[in-house]
């Protein structure tokens, strides 16, 4: 997420996209006034996804993960955020999932539909392989300004709607 932040941030300064991190929504039980802190906190609700904003006039709305292995657990997403990004591709926003393989020091995009067509296809797995992501999914280039260019795939997948528009 520290790398979307400051990709977030860079768009952000050149004015190319404003997107920014969700806050999760807490509630405070207990707090140390004397030295500004949280003691105790709770959920207020469930939280949707980690980033949402706009690029070019399109709303896009995603999650960020990562993993230590060569698969993503399903269960590192939950239900309602899948369902959340669901319905943002129903009514014609932007959503995928970035997914992070820090064994492989590698980053991917994943579209919403293609991780739900994989579950549903695939339900008695419990993860989405790596060779998955490699097929389907769009590997994010690393750099120093913006650290991860997700939006140059985001580019991509806006000239092919455009295209399917036009037909």
């Amino acid at each position: 997420e520290r790398d979307i932040n400051i990709s977030n941030e860079y768009y952000r300064d050149k004015d190319i996209a404003y997107i920014y991190k969700k806050p999760t929504p807490i509630g405070i039980a207990k707090m140390d006034y004397k030295h500004g802190k949280i003691i105790e906190a709770y959920l207020k609700e469930q939280s949707t996804t980690d980033y949402n904003g706009l690029y070019d006039g399109y709303y896009i709305d995603f999650e960020a993960k990562e993993t230590k292995t060569s698969s993503f657990p399903y269960n590192n997403i939950k239900n309602h955020q899948v369902k959340h990004l669901i319905n943002i591709d129903r009514h014609k926003g932007i959503s995928f999932i970035i997914i992070r393989f820090t064994k492989y020091n590698e980053t991917y995009l994943l579209m919403t539909k293609d991780f739900v067509k994989y579950k549903e296809n695939f339900p008695d797995k419990k993860s989405v392989p790596l060779a998955y992501f490699k097929e389907k999914a769009y590997l994010l280039k690393e750099g120093y300004n913006p650290r991860i260019d997700y939006l140059e795939v985001v580019k991509k997948i806006i000239g092919d709607d455009y295209e399917k528009k036009s037909k």
